[in-house]
């Protein structure tokens, strides 16, 4: 069984979909608010962290993060299941908080999000905290540890705004970025701060470095309607168009968003397994031949 961490918080300065039911989102989508700061404290309780430890020899870590609504549990239980024997998964779970794409309804979310986009006004402060959970699961690793990031939905948009700090080697709160990742994996998601990432980059010729050296993949449904398929193919052209060289983007014409969908019936469960398998297929293969290789150059 995957080994439960105790919660983890996090207190900063203000200035997916897999849990929620779509009906309840496409009602609240209209109700939805920008994610404007305020002088207040705001406190992020980040929920149990799950690890699945590797049945092998440890060559690599990789965290995986969830989508909005979900927990660190199910994709544990998820990829317990997988024959990658020398990885060490990490699903840690997002904090409760009130969502402006609900109307303020509470949810697990890794930062508040108005908008299912690229556009979208990003919640820098979440997005930060987020991010500095993640890098801090990873930092204690051993150092001859290879360390990987992925995620789905809004844990995907995660997991590419850790991509961007770590080329960056910052935070957006100006705060060092203290791990160097391997490679990144998004799954039926968005590049949140997309219109600002080409100029940071730019600006900073170890930066342009870091980004053309990452490995990236991302895997996105053609009918998906959630985020839709649109947001990942710009997602894609926006991280490329910045110098992310090894950018790899994977597409499904059958695929929704969803995992594995509860309320599907036999037959149409086996396809979407079936597509499911694809897709993390896809993802895995990348990881493992990334993670794994001998003459990765950090």
């Amino acid at each position: 069984m995957p080994e439960q961490v105790a919660p983890f918080r996090v207190v900063a300065n203000k200035m997916l979909l897999t849990g929620v039911n779509l009906d309840f989102f496409l009602h609240y989508r209209s109700r939805s608010c920008s994610t404007a700061s305020s002088a207040a404290k705001r406190t992020f309780e980040f929920g149990r962290t799950h690890v699945v430890r590797p049945k092998g020899k440890h060559q690599a870590t990789v965290v995986w993060l969830h989508g909005l609504g979900d927990n660190g549990s199910s994709w544990s239980q998820l990829l317990e299941t997988l024959p990658l024997p020398n990885i060490k998964w990490i699903c840690p779970t997002a904090p409760t908080q009130s969502i402006s794409l609900f109307g303020g309804f509470p949810s697990t979310a890794w930062f508040d999000v108005a908008d299912l986009t690229e556009d979208s006004p990003s919640d820098m402060e979440g997005l930060d905290a987020s991010a500095a959970h993640v890098a801090n699961l990873l930092s204690t690793e051993p150092s001859d540890i290879k360390l990987g990031i992925g995620g789905f939905s809004m844990g995907s948009a995660t997991a590419l705004y850790s991509a961007t700090c770590a080329v960056e080697g910052k935070f957006g709160n100006g705060n060092a970025y203290p791990v160097n990742l391997s490679a990144v994996v998004g799954l039926s998601g968005w590049l949140p701060m997309a219109r600002t990432l080409k100029n940071k980059v730019e600006g900073s010729q170890e930066g342009v470095a870091r980004a053309a050296s990452l490995p990236l993949l991302l895997c996105h449904g053609k009918v998906d309607d959630v985020v839709q398929y649109n947001h990942g193919a710009k997602s894609s052209e926006v991280l490329s168009s910045t110098g992310f060289k090894k950018l790899t983007f994977k597409t499904y014409d059958s695929l929704g968003h969803y995992t594995i969908p509860e309320e599907m019936d036999e037959n149409s469960m086996g396809f979407m397994i079936h597509l499911v398998k694809m897709q993390l297929g896809s993802s895995f293969g990348f990881l493992l031949s990334e993670l794994m290789s001998s003459d990765y150059i950090f």
